[in-house]
């Protein structure tokens, strides 16, 4: 590494921490080097209010590029003399979405000839995930492991050493849940943490030790400072409080914002074929050889760009829109600066008075995930310039963070446009910091191709905001790394049917599952509620406990089933004449295992009672996060013609399985699996406003959401498990023989297709109103839980569940916070209520609700957020905050 490269920036006048300190007593404890790597912020989150902002991470505070490829490179040269050459060759680097991606790769520079990997929060079409894991603290937790060679992760096998690299290590919960998932798969004697800081706590460090005995390998640690954090008690609740303080002073006093006609230059140049965009999908050292030997052309097409469109300008330009006096000091070089810096110096070669000019002061601003290609672009551009541009980079992130405009506070600006990647997890904002009144004069935006949409390009996407505050904004466009799809296995298994697996007739239903039920999936609904929130496990990696229904929920599923039989008979009958006539004559029902199983059914006795139709009906499993059963859609293209495959569910919440189906069948496509399923879902009731064919856009009790599998043919929620579900196999499920004395299943069916006959008139006039209307998704319930994420201090929509049917569900099996009710709803919750008094869960009631009720599952959970009695404890009570129980600084 350059001298150059091994300098680093800090801020030498004010500590980037002071303001958060002074107001909350918050404290950095440990070397004095400390204060020069991390500053200090506050963020929305209901687990840590604060947020370490790194000073050579280049993330959220602009950086020289070579200081932040020198940071991750010299950790990896250490990783190398602690492993010895001949043991780093076989090791594997695995680096953390979305921070550290970038921080891993230099990690696995340094390292010379490991390969390399990073998690991801983007679901890509055609590689089933390897693995998966949960972050605790943060504000988006599910992360993917999608190698495009499925052997990487194993490396040498269990001699070799896998390196895991994150921005810091606060707890080390993360890299637990990591190891724990790994080890699993492919165990080992060895691993290395390396991280930038390491700040746990003493309790912290002893859990790691224990857990490295636990599973009998190797634990290593290398970073760069060691200290603690020191919080007062309470800093939790006044640190939210003083974010919503400065949060409604910046709304009340900021100017409308006026767009600025964008003026892009879109960077046309070669990225070397065959060359990951990022690790992703994995990066080996021949990708890392292939991207160094083109680094130095791709940097003067840049600069090319760059020089061509800057623009003319006195001595005094350069500070940007903000000006000199609003500049943002990113760390200050300890280097000796040139006397032309600051004086329009010229650009070399162009003496003559008049001619223009090269940019001062450059940002080249990363992607979120894409951190390595624009940092190593940076790299090359500040080696080529030298002394006659100011290179900086840094990268937009997903993360909300408070700004405030002090120098003793590490965020000072913040730019906000809409995602414009498509993200799995829907629409929503997305963040550049310390860019606004840096003066730059110049910003290269670096995307990959992805992520090259529209929205990008949008009056109010991120190009008009960076023109707002620089005179020049270019773009550059790395292509996706597409992977090689994966073959097909030429043998795929065949469904389950009853007896043998579910209480449904087998003409009744094909369940696209394997069989699971001599394992032991099940733990207590504290124990898993704690284990997902606090990062632990995917909800889809274990069950529920599967209890026997006590007489006061059966008694309940009887009056809910009594008073909305025919309701409900309506519905099935609207859904499915819709259906029939709008992707008829014979369509294959696939319904959504296990909510959507009992509404296949009766869709298919439907057609069967009024048209004599024999339906095909079949139940696949969709994991939130994880996407859809691709062997399962390869199984039904090869017996059915995928057109006529229509997906069925019970009811829509806030929209989000209606997302994940949307994007998983466009992912296998992509993938090269079997083109023209239609990932449209029909539902029985739609109050989210989520589709266009659905029974009814009201929000009542489905009688089926008040039991667990045994209103559903004694079947579990279903499995995905990576040491359980091979790439070829069905998603898992149990069936429950020994509930079999509470099975209520045909029941549920025997008493809605009794009532066909009643409802058929009702239906007949409901169907000819629906085909004649306007029903276009209106989104509206998604709007609506983020707006109540966020005015309740939840900031995780998986955590708001609306509807009745998903607010009984949270109240049977969750760990409940509050309910809210919509003023004046009437008979439909009356078994709500009933038992969020059993569970002492208070309701409140609001208005401007578009569903008639909305559960909030408990945002901070531990075990102590409940008594002994199964009852929820008020806020703010020692056990509810906290007692005994685990919790999370």
């Amino acid at each position: 590494m350059s001298e150059r490269a091994t300098r680093e920036e800090t801020v030498n006048v004010v500590w980037s921490g002071n303001w958060v300190a002074e107001r909350l007593g918050v404290a950095l404890e440990g070397g004095d080097e400390l204060g020069d790597l991390l500053g200090l912020a506050l963020r929305r989150n209901p687990k840590r209010a604060h947020l370490l902002v790194s000073n050579v991470l280049g993330k959220h505070v602009p950086q020289l590029p070579s200081v932040v490829h020198g940071a991750g490179y010299e950790l990896g040269e250490r990783v190398r003399a602690l492993l010895g050459p001949q043991e780093a060759r076989r090791a594997v680097v695995l680096g953390y979405a979305e921070t550290a991606t970038g921080l891993g790769h230099a990690v696995a520079d340094g390292l010379r000839d490991a390969p390399y990997l990073h998690s991801t929060r983007r679901p890509v079409a055609g590689v089933a995930p390897a693995g998966g894991f949960e972050e605790s603290h943060s504000h988006a937790t599910s992360h993917l492991l999608l190698p495009e060679d499925r052997d990487l992760l194993a490396g040498g096998g269990p001699a070799s050493t896998l390196v895991l690299v994150d921005d810091e290590f606060s707890t080390g919960n993360t890299v637990l849940n990591t190891v724990r998932a790994l080890h699993a798969l492919h165990p080992r004697e060895r691993y290395v943490i390396v991280a930038l800081v390491d700040m746990r706590s003493p309790a912290d460090r002893d859990r790691l030790t224990a857990f490295a005995a636990e599973i009998g390998a190797r634990v290593d640690l290398v970073t760069r400072a060691a200290g603690t954090v020191a919080l007062p008690d309470g800093v939790l609740e006044r640190g939210q409080a003083l974010v919503a303080e400065q949060e409604a002073r910046v709304a009340a006093s900021a100017p409308p914002s006026v767009p600025v006609p964008a003026h892009i230059t879109r960077v046309a140049f070669d990225w070397p074929a065959g060359v990951p965009d990022g690790g992703r999908h994995g990066f080996t050292p021949d990708h890392r050889t292939a991207l160094e030997a083109a680094l130095p052309a791709l940097a003067e097409r840049i600069a090319a760009a760059l020089d061509a469109g800057a623009p003319g300008r006195d001595d005094d330009h350069g500070q940007g829109a903000d000006g000199d006096r609003d500049r943002i000091p990113a760390a200050e070089p300890d280097r000796d600066r040139s006397p032309a810096r600051g004086q329009g110096q010229d650009r070399v070669g162009d003496q003559d008075q008049g001619r223009v000019r090269a940019p001062r002061r450059v940002l080249v601003l990363g992607f979120e995930e894409l951190m390595y290609a624009p940092l190593r672009l940076g790299t090359a551009l500040e080696e080529l310039l030298g002394a006659r541009a100011e290179v900086r980079y840094s990268t937009t992130t997903r993360s909300p963070v408070l700004a405030v405009d002090d120098p003793g506070y590490a965020i000072r600006t913040r730019l906000v446009f809409p995602a414009h990647d498509d993200p799995a997890d829907g629409p929503g904002d997305r963040y550049a910091y310390n860019v606004a009144g840096a003066g730059f004069d110049a910003v290269v935006a670096v995307v990959d191709s992805t992520a090259d949409t529209p929205a990008l390009h949008a009056p109010d996407g991120l190009l008009a905001r960076l023109a707002e505050h620089t005179g020049q904004v270019l773009l550059a466009v790395v292509p996706s790394y597409t992977p090689t799809p994966v073959q097909e296995p030429a043998v795929l298994p065949e469904p389950l049917r009853g007896p043998d697996f579910s209480s449904y007739a087998p003409d009744e239903v094909g369940w696209l599952l394997q069989d699971l039920s001599d394992t032991e999936l099940e733990a207590p609904t504290e124990e898993r509620e704690e284990a997902i929130q606090s990062g632990g496990a995917h909800y889809a990696e274990s069950l529920p406990v599967e209890y026997q229904p006590s007489p006061a929920y059966q008694a309940l599923f009887t009056a809910a089933l009594e008073t909305s039989a025919a309701r409900i008979a309506r519905a099935v009958g609207t859904v499915t004449e819709t259906v029939l006539a709008e992707r008829g004559p014979r369509p294959v029902l696939v319904s959504l295992a296990r909510a959507g199983t009992p509404v296949g059914v009766l869709m298919r006795r439907w057609a069967r009672h009024r048209h004599g139709l024999d339906l095909p009906h079949y139940a696949i499993s969709i994991v939130r996060g994880r996407g859809i059963d691709a062997t399962a859609l390869r199984w039904l293209a090869a017996h059915h013609d995928p057109a006529d495959v229509v997906f069925v569910d019970g009811w829509t919440g806030k929209g989000a399985i209606t997302r994940e189906l949307a994007a998983a069948v466009e992912a296998f496509e992509a993938s090269g699996g079997p083109a023209g399923f239609d990932p449209e879902i029909a539902v029985l009731a739609d109050p989210g406003g989520c589709v266009r064919t659905y029974g009814t856009r009201d929000d009542f009790l489905i009688p089926s959401a008040c039991l667990n599998s045994t209103v559903s043919g004694l079947i579990s929620r279903t499995v995905l498990r990576a040491d359980l579900v091979g790439p070829d196999d069905f998603h898992g499920g149990k069936f429950y023989r020994e509930l079999a004395a509470s099975d209520v299943s045909n029941h549920f069916l025997d008493t809605v297709a009794a009532r066909f006959d009643d409802v058929a008139a009702e239906v007949d006039d409901a169907t000819k109103e629906l085909l004649a209307a306007d029903r276009a998704p209106t989104w509206e319930g998604w709007a609506a839980v983020e707006r109540i994420s966020e005015e309740y201090g939840i900031h995780d929509v998986n955590l708001v569940k609306p509807g009745v049917g998903e607010t009984t569900r949270v109240l049977l099996r969750r760990v409940p916070w509050k309910i809210l009710a919509r003023r004046g709803a009437g008979p439909d919750l009356e078994h709500i209520r009933l038992l969020a008094e059993q569970r002492g869960v208070p309701v409140e009631e609001v208005d401007d609700l578009p569903y008639s009720c909305v559960g909030l599952i408990h945002p901070r959970f531990t075990r102590g957020a409940t008594g002994a009695d199964g009852r929820a404890v008020a806020a703010g009570s020692p056990v509810a905050d906290g007692g005994e129980a685990v919790r999370e600084a």
